[in-house]
């Protein structure tokens, strides 16, 4: 058992959470800055009707999760002073959850894009999945394995 106050928790819980939303959002952002130039490029013109509009939904779940990972820090400015930690970090992990889940399907999507540009639909989807396996794997299904096996062990 931990000797420090409710307070103390929420505080140090906060801190974690911001620090890890300070890892993942300049990832999204690089991403996200690097689809907004893609269309202004000489090749994208040539894509088919289904790869724009695949680049759109990689452009839109790129933006979704950037809007998610920056969420908690408004939530925390609006609600400053309003000791309403607890609430706040209840949703702002759900935030930062649903937001993974967005950056998933856009690294996925990018992926898949990027190699059916490239090397055409096969390659692209062998390795669209092998890198969405990978993210769902990780970010998801390890901690939710470990959870599960920490849970059964107590």
């Amino acid at each position: 058992m931990s000797d420090e106050s409710k307070a103390e928790r929420l505080d140090r819980e906060l801190g974690e959470l911001l620090q890890e939303l300070r890892v993942a959002l300049p990832g999204v952002q690089v991403l996200f800055a690097f689809l907004l130039t893609v269309p202004f490029s000489q090749r994208f013109d040539t894509l088919s009707p289904f790869q724009r509009d695949l680049y759109f939904g990689i452009l839109l779940a790129t933006a979704l999760a950037s809007i998610l990972f920056i969420a908690p820090t408004a939530y925390h400015r609006i609600r400053w002073r309003d000791y309403d930690k607890e609430r706040l970090l209840v949703t702002s992990t759900r935030l930062s959850i649903v937001g993974l889940v967005a950056l998933t399907l856009a690294v996925a999507g990018a992926t898949y894009l990027i190699g059916d540009v490239m090397f055409g639909a096969e390659v692209a989807a062998v390795a669209a999945a092998a890198i969405g396996a990978a993210l769902v794997w990780f970010w998801f299904g390890l901690p939710l394995a470990r959870k599960a096996r920490d849970e059964t062990d107590r």
